[in-house]
């Protein structure tokens, strides 16, 4: 059995496809891991998704950004941007389904020394704390009261954390800091407007795994978000957003080896400033 990360797939499911015969996936055996943003961008979001779907325990999947921002749009607290691929699963008779398969998503994913995240862990966090407060907003998606915490869930304050937080801040800050994060200061304060190369941090400000002493060290955190980053594999690091959708490539990391396999995107929109 092999364990294959891959990268943000962000709709882009020809290029998903010729990944998984190049790694000559076998469902029966292998398991993926996805680090989040299934969808949007990219032409063919609900076929990604309702592959991954179909996967079954053969797959795992943290939300990103992008899925949260369709879950989001679904229940009438955000608006499609101009850019956004999600029209098709909003208006699909399957629709129900495929959002409740994304609800019930984890936002971390821990198993052996891996962490699988989205964006990043805040500084302070053990491993062990990011998943107690993962499943925080985790509970908040898949209980009743799911809509009221979509409602809740944009802004970039508090932008840290704090132990005392309660409420919907408390659950705002998790959430970002697990499918928003780039740039924190020492103290873990996010910062969200900067999405370029990370030579280029804001003063006072680190990429999230350059903060010394972060707590979650040990852990090798294999992570997506941010496709200006690209592709790297360092100690206790793989990054696969390796900007597919927007003229890159589609990366897969297997655990067992340190392997990289990639394949390039030909459904690539337009290059965009900011993501």
């Amino acid at each position: 059995m092999a364990v294959y990360a891959i990268g943000d797939v962000q709709g882009c499911f020809d290029a998903l496809r010729r990944l998984l015969d190049h790694i000559r996936f076998d469902p029966a055996q292998d398991r993926l891991w996805f680090v989040g943003d299934l969808v949007n961008r990219g032409p063919q979001s609900a076929e990604s998704l309702r592959f991954v779907r179909d996967l079954g325990s053969s797959a795992v999947c943290v939300l990103g950004n992008h899925d949260l921002h369709l879950l989001a749009v679904a229940e009438g607290h955000a608006q499609l941007h101009r850019g956004d691929t999600l029209a098709a699963i909003l208006a699909a008779p399957d629709r129900d389904e495929l959002l409740g398969f994304l609800r019930h998503r984890p936002l971390v994913h821990v198993e052996g020394p891996f962490v699988l995240v989205h964006a990043g862990l805040l500084p302070q966090w053990s491993v062990a704390q990011a998943a107690a407060l993962a499943r925080e907003v985790e509970a908040a998606l898949q209980g009743p009261r799911c809509s009221e915490f979509l409602a809740h869930m944009y802004g970039s304050h508090p932008n840290h954390w704090q132990d005392d937080l309660t409420g919907a801040a408390r659950l705002r800050v998790i959430t970002n800091a697990f499918t928003r994060l780039r740039f924190c200061t020492a103290r873990g304060e996010m910062e969200f407007a900067h999405k370029k190369d990370p030579g280029l941090a804001p003063a006072g400000f680190l990429p999230w795994f350059d903060v010394p002493g972060r707590q979650a060290a040990a852990a090798t955190i294999i992570f997506g978000h941010w496709s200006a980053l690209g592709l790297r594999t360092a100690q206790n690091l793989v990054a696969l957003d390796s900007g597919c959708v927007w003229g890159g490539q589609l990366s897969a990391f297997r655990l067992d080896s340190g392997e990289v396999f990639q394949t390039p995107c030909a459904q690539a929109q337009d290059p965009a400033p900011t993501r």
